[in-house]
């Protein structure tokens, strides 16, 4: 845990196996206050040296009133610090504070309105007595009796405890969401626990974090040499140059074209850093490897396996190449380093199982320098504004490690690769040529394992079937597809039939839910 000047006013998150607990922090940091995540069954120890300025409890999953579910640390409750307890956060102060918690006849599950019944420092600001506003509801268990020292302070339908306090020590909570959007002002509520009540200055700002991280860098390397693995997406972009600005030619960045980019990545990766940023590079075409070792897999998870195993042998023999190194930098962010310390049965363990696909041989025989572990995704974006990268590499859509192979449920052939590049190079010449670029997250194009009888012209086609997928998202986990005019995707679809040999059938996904489902396999 990180113990600089940056992060001295700072709030730490228990999380309870909830799978929006990472917006919790994202809205913390929003305002300016530097936060962390960290399982419920963190030692007492590690908890106490973090010394935070207030504590969130996360929702999550369990239910109270069964046995052997989460239960914040004691040490929590001990640290004379402002708490807020958030859902199950709620539940679990409650119940371990000495009141009651019991099976609702009237579960809440979206949106609900609450109404403010007391004046209370958690609403300063945000709602007065007598406001009835919209907030986010997913809970079938509720509060049924107050610890001593509590009180009432807002009202749902299905809540009568849907918000709580107890100012002589500081503890609140709430039966809603307030870190989601569908909460309109949960985002203020938030901030108002984080300044107002716990204190925090807010002097969480990129400028302030590039230049303790540099430091940090430079002081860990020292005059060492680093390498590091650079796909032409944001993160490993961004890490590649605040390390040369951090160590300059102790750095040395290894691009391998594993045969599944997009159309150009690699002229424009290698022309960028080699060229515009003068950074050493070893450029490696290893296309027929991972080809050659994909034919005939079907499997997803094989497929990323294979991907990220065979990165790691060609990585490897280009860093011997240069002489090997005594760092290796990754483009690590938050979101997975919270994945990685999830406890045991929670579900975020199941998201996201691309990440380090191929894990790092003890062999390799490196220390990590992981400069973004602390940042969310739309945070590097920031820092990458503040280093200086160009906007056509900070804007990029968010590209996956296994690149198109995903993309392509089934076996992978290079002749599906070259249907499936062309069919998302126009997909995105579109997008951009309408000006809709930089209002979608992410938008890609799948080549489905399904071929359809069609008419072109005189002639019957037995052709495959393209998917075009666009969503909007702003933490990369939640996800709801974008709202395309019907001319845009009629304009689009005729398009790729016609210009993409190999197609003849477009559908567009509009498949939406929180938390969405991103990517296709």
């Amino acid at each position: 845990m990180t113990t600089d000047k940056l992060h001295s006013d700072r709030i730490l998150i228990i999380d309870f196996g909830s799978q929006v607990t990472q917006l919790i922090a994202r809205r913390v940091r929003e305002s300016g206050v530097y936060c962390e995540v960290v399982p419920f069954n963190m030692s007492e120890e590690i908890l106490e040296s973090y010394a935070p300025k207030g504590v969130i409890f996360s929702g999550g999953p369990s239910s109270v009133l069964d046995i052997d579910t989460p239960r914040a640390p004691q040490v929590v409750f001990d640290l004379g610090v402002p708490i807020l307890g958030i859902c199950y956060g709620e539940q679990t102060m409650v119940a371990q504070l000495g009141g009651e918690v019991e099976t609702s006849d009237h579960r809440e599950f979206g949106r609900a309105k609450v109404e403010v019944t007391e004046k209370s420092a958690l609403f300063d600001g945000v709602w007065a007595v007598g406001d009835k506003d919209q907030v986010w509801m997913s809970h079938g268990d509720r509060v049924n009796a107050l610890p001593d020292g509590f009180r009432v302070i807002a009202t749902s339908n299905g809540a009568p405890y849907a918000a709580i306090d107890c100012e002589a020590r500081k503890f609140y909570a709430v039966q809603f969401h307030p870190e989601v959007v569908h909460t309109p002002k949960g985002r203020d509520l938030l901030k108002n626990f984080s300044h107002n009540i716990c204190g925090c200055s807010g002097n969480w700002t990129m400028a302030a974090f590039r230049e303790t991280e540099i430091a940090k860098v430079r002081e860990q390397v020292g005059t060492g040499r680093v390498i590091c693995g650079l796909s032409g997406g944001v993160d490993s972009s961004v890490v590649a140059v605040l390390l040369h600005e951090a160590i300059g030619d102790q750095l040395t960045c290894i691009y391998v074209d594993t045969g599944v980019m997009r159309a150009g990545e690699s002229d424009e990766v290698v022309g960028m850093f080699r060229e515009h940023y003068n950074i050493p590079l070893v450029h490696r075409d290893a296309s027929e490897e991972f080809l050659g070792r994909l034919e005939g897999v079907s499997d997803p998870e094989k497929k990323r396996k294979i991907i990220g195993n065979t990165f790691i042998e060609v990585f490897e023999q280009e860093a011997k190449k240069i002489g090997g190194a005594d760092y290796l930098a990754q483009g690590t962010l938050y979101p997975d380093v919270i994945e990685s310390v999830s406890f045991a049965g929670g579900p975020s363990v199941v998201i996201k199982s691309h990440h380090n696909v191929g894990g790092l041989p003890e062999r390799m025989n490196m220390e990590l320098v992981e400069p973004l572990r602390e940042l969310f995704k739309d945070e590097v974006r920031v820092l990458g504004k503040e280093l200086g990268l160009p906007d056509s590499f900070i804007g990029r859509h968010p590209f996956p490690g296994p690149g198109l192979a995903i993309r392509i449920p089934g076996e992978i052939t290079s002749e599906k690769i070259d249907i499936l590049r062309k069919a998302d190079t126009l997909y995105l010449q579109e997008i951009r040529d309408a000006g809709l670029y930089d209002e979608i997250w992410q938008a890609f194009a799948v080549l489905l394992p399904v071929r359809t009888v069609g008419v072109m012209g005189d002639e019957r086609t037995y052709d495959f079937v393209c998917a075009l997928r666009a969503v909007n998202s702003t933490d990369g986990m939640t996800a709801d597809y974008y709202p395309f005019e019907h001319e845009f995707l009629g304009r689009v679809s005729s398009r790729i039939v016609n210009e993409v040999r190999g197609i003849n059938r477009v559908v567009y996904d509009i498949t939406s839910k929180p938390p969405g489902t991103i990517e296709w396999e």
